[in-house]
């Protein structure tokens, strides 16, 4: 997809539909003022239109502010219920997302459970 995962990268999906008209600048505001986020931290957000089928991510590349579209020819992405606010993404549901797959399969990442230690473990220690 071209877009560098680094570690802790957020991926945000404003929940909402928005005028598709907007460029990148008219997007960074709207992840200022409705998202509540910085547009420049390095995170990427994505903008979906009315019609299921297009789709906008803006992120922040280190440089500048840099836009990316997608139409899909054959069927609409899938998408979280409209709502206010935002769903976070992982990248592996945001690269399903950009290839028109259903990126809910798919959970979100969480963190590993806590490691238990065997009795054998206890025994070595103890000693």
């Amino acid at each position: 997809m071209g877009i560098p995962a680094r570690p802790g990268l957020r991926v945000m999906v404003a929940s909402k539909p928005v005028d598709f008209r907007r460029g990148m600048d008219g997007l960074a505001a709207l992840v200022t003022q409705v998202l509540l986020a910085d547009p420049f931290a390095g995170d990427l957000f994505i903008f979906r239109s009315k019609r299921t089928d297009r789709l906008k991510l803006i992120f922040w590349d280190g440089s500048g502010l840099c836009m990316v579209s997608k139409r899909l020819e054959a069927r609409g992405f899938i998408w979280p219920p409209v709502q206010d606010g935002t769903v976070t993404l992982s990248v592996a549901q945001l690269r399903m997302l950009f290839s028109g797959m259903d990126w809910t399969q798919i959970p979100a990442r969480s963190p590993p459970p806590a490691r238990l230690q065997r009795p054998a473990e206890k025994l070595q220690s103890a000693s």
